[in-house]
């Protein structure tokens, strides 16, 4: 299995419809989801899909094809997860309708594009290779911990303040994790 650590950004037009489509990691779901409604308020349609790994280990999926004909929009980028077998991930696509309409197939075929672009345009990792590992730092170093884990696309998974010092539990790649330790403990 396969998840987003860092998004994805596509654009398909067709027929003057715009499609554009973000990838982005599970936990940002209902973050971007807000925004993109706050961001596009003239759009027509904002679809979306998701797939997430519960802590059972039963795999959640979901979507909507929010009033595009069924199963033309919504299923199609769920699909696009399920055939890349990528979990804890959820793809956006923003419609602005042209005028024009599409027809079923055309709108499988436009959505699809688009959320294909987005993934291509993701930093995808399998999920074996993500590593955690506990770093060790005093609350001084805290914001700068933080601002690299961003960059470097680190997901802290826990932080815990004992006195003087700070444990921040990072998941993320090995080599990555290690070059933040390095560089936060200048």
């Amino acid at each position: 299995m396969y998840t987003v650590i860092k998004e994805g950004y596509g654009e398909y037009e067709v027929k003057k419809s715009k499609f554009i489509s973000y990838v982005v990691p599970y936990e940002n779901f209902e973050g971007k989801l807000e925004h993109l409604k706050t961001e596009h308020p003239k759009a027509r349609h904002i679809v979306w899909a998701y797939r997430h790994l519960q802590e059972d280990q039963q795999i959640d999926e979901n979507c909507t094809d929010d009033g595009e004909p069924k199963n033309t929009s919504g299923k199609p980028t769920l699909n696009i997860l399920y055939h890349n077998d990528i979990i804890n991930t959820a793809v956006f696509t923003v419609r602005y309708f042209g005028g024009i309409l599409l027809g079923t197939g055309g709108l499988v075929k436009a959505y699809t594009e688009s959320a294909n672009r987005a993934l291509n345009d993701a930093t995808v990792i399998d999920t074996a290779k993500l590593y955690k590992k506990p770093v060790k730092i005093g609350y001084d170093k805290i914001n700068h911990l933080e601002y690299l884990a961003g960059i470097y696309y680190l997901k802290i998974v826990n932080r815990e303040f004992l006195g003087t010092y700070v444990i921040f539990t990072l998941q993320g790649q090995k080599e990555v994790i290690d070059r933040l330790e390095m560089e936060v403990g200048k």
